[in-house]
């Protein structure tokens, strides 16, 4: 997820913006719609942090607590990814979706409103998917040294 939200940071977002308001309403419906319809990348979305909650309490009932902890820290940072997402950017994506058929709109407002907002929490996203990839790596070589 960390390189996902990555990507979308450094190249989808800027790319957009450079464009004009109609197509980056096309576009960015295009995606959410795609990613809504995955079954694969909505499965992938949610089991990462129940893989992490799993992991942790194995790590921690075999009494590797350091490495628990690391992994404990990478579930909450996900699952503080997973709240930014449900409570701001899907909103966000829903109330563009609605605008109407994009050929007809000549307000282009909306775009603003959701560009700020909606990059600005992405790249919250791409931090605490990387902060929580650190942990895993972290837990991983802890891990190792435990079990040698």
């Amino acid at each position: 997820m960390a390189g996902l939200f990555f990507a979308f940071d450094v190249s989808v977002m800027p790319g957009l913006a450079a464009g004009d308001d109609r197509t980056y309403v096309t576009a960015m419906r295009a995606f959410n719609a795609a990613i809504d319809g995955n079954a694969l990348f909505g499965m992938a979305f949610v089991l990462a942090l129940l893989v992490a909650v799993g992991s942790a309490v194995l790590e921690f009932r075999a009494g590797r607590r350091s490495a628990a902890l690391w992994v404990g820290s990478a579930a909450a940072a996900y699952l503080v990814v997973l709240v930014i997402t449900f409570a701001v950017n899907i909103p966000l994506n829903n109330e563009l979706a609605s605008g109407g058929d994009v050929a007809q709109m000549t307000d282009f407002a909306i775009v603003e409103k959701f560009e700020s907002t909606w990059v600005a929490t992405n790249i919250v996203r791409t931090v605490l998917c990387t902060a929580a990839l650190a942990a895993l790596a972290r837990a991983l070589v802890l891990h190792g040294r435990a079990t040698r």
